[in-house]
């Protein structure tokens, strides 16, 4: 599981601007499509880090109450890390959703050990369970479906697990892998009762994640899908998590922006992309996305006002996606 990415226009710097869902429907009046926006961000989850949090005062300066917010476990760190900004965020009033990296940890002690830190510290429901991005695991765990099978998440009182989807596929993992393990984890659902999630990787256009929903949805997923989005972020900062994080097909249209050396530096909002979706899942009964789960790349504070603006309604819709109306500061 790696993190967190969105792109850029010519005239403004929206997200890259690429096919896609204006072909699953008729374009609906302005207002009908407005409202497609608006129900679509509604709920918005957000990821943050325990760097990142260093360098936040409080958390309710940012987002609202109860928000859900997902705190990484990066390859490297100390789950000690987790565990702290899970109780800081629980303190000031939100939702805490630690990651779980299989690869990164050392024993199932140490995983019962977390659980229990964090039940102890904390108190939660909700994890996310991931591979990680460690090439050899450091204990026993080689992938999230280990540590469901373990039933420790089930005995700690998880009743909610978020687990990974690629839309674009992984650096890490072949597809065929990818698609035998979602196989397998809707039959754990669908046997255990455990309500499954997927969470995915962010991508750059809607194109490649309708067909992926598409996909996934002929080979028999059933488990809903919390759609990665790219915050605002310059393009030169979202072409270095891109990179990172072994971002597909979409990756090009940042490629091909970045030749304009000009481009680098223009922040990008995810508009179009956000558009794209949310007509695609206004306009077709059997889309997969529940949930949008924005990655605040360049920084917590442009994306989260940013999403509350286009959750609101504040936002003017344009030739390719649509403007926020309210300051962003």
């Amino acid at each position: 599981g790696r993190g967190p990415a969105g792109a850029g226009d010519e005239r403004r710097g929206d997200p890259p601007r690429g096919g896609p869902a204006s072909s699953t429907a008729a374009r609906a009046p302005a207002a009908d499509e407005t409202q497609q926006i608006v129900d679509f961000m509604q709920g918005f989850t957000i990821e943050t880090t325990p760097g990142s949090a260093a360098k936040i005062p409080d958390y309710r300066a940012l987002l609202r109450p109860g928000t859900l917010i997902a705190v990484t476990f990066l390859p490297g760190t100390d789950f000690a890390d987790t565990v702290a900004v899970s109780k800081r965020l629980k303190a000031e009033g939100f939702r805490p959703a630690p990651h779980f990296a299989a690869r990164s940890i050392p024993s199932k002690a140490a995983f019962e050990d977390y659980l229990t830190r964090l039940q102890g510290e904390v108190g939660i429901d909700e994890v996310v369970a991931l591979g990680g991005a460690v090439p050899t695991p450091l204990g026993p765990f080689e992938s999230s479906m280990q540590l469901l099978e373990s039933g420790l998440f089930d005995k700690h009182g998880i009743r909610k697990i978020g687990v990974a989807g690629h839309p674009e596929g992984s650096p890490d993992i072949s597809d065929k892998l990818i698609t035998e393990a979602l196989a397998w984890k809707n039959a754990f659902a669908e046997r255990t009762g455990a309500e499954l999630y997927i969470a995915t990787q962010f991508c750059f256009e809607a194109a490649p994640i309708i067909a992926w929903d598409k996909a996934i949805q002929a080979e028999g997923n059933r488990l809903p899908i919390h759609i990665g989005v790219p915050g605002l972020a310059t393009l030169k900062t979202l072409l270095g998590h891109a990179k990172a994080c072994g971002i597909g097909n979409s990756m090009r249209l940042l490629t091909k922006q970045a030749k304009n050396v000009a481009k680098l530096l223009v922040v990008n909002a995810p508009d179009q992309l956000v558009r794209d979706l949310a007509r695609y899942k206004a306009t077709d009964p059997k889309c997969g996305i529940r949930k949008v789960h924005m990655y605040p790349l360049g920084g917590m504070k442009k994306s989260a006002a940013w999403s509350y603006a286009v959750a609101d309604g504040a936002i003017a819709l344009n030739r390719k996606g649509f403007e926020v109306t309210r300051p962003l500061e």
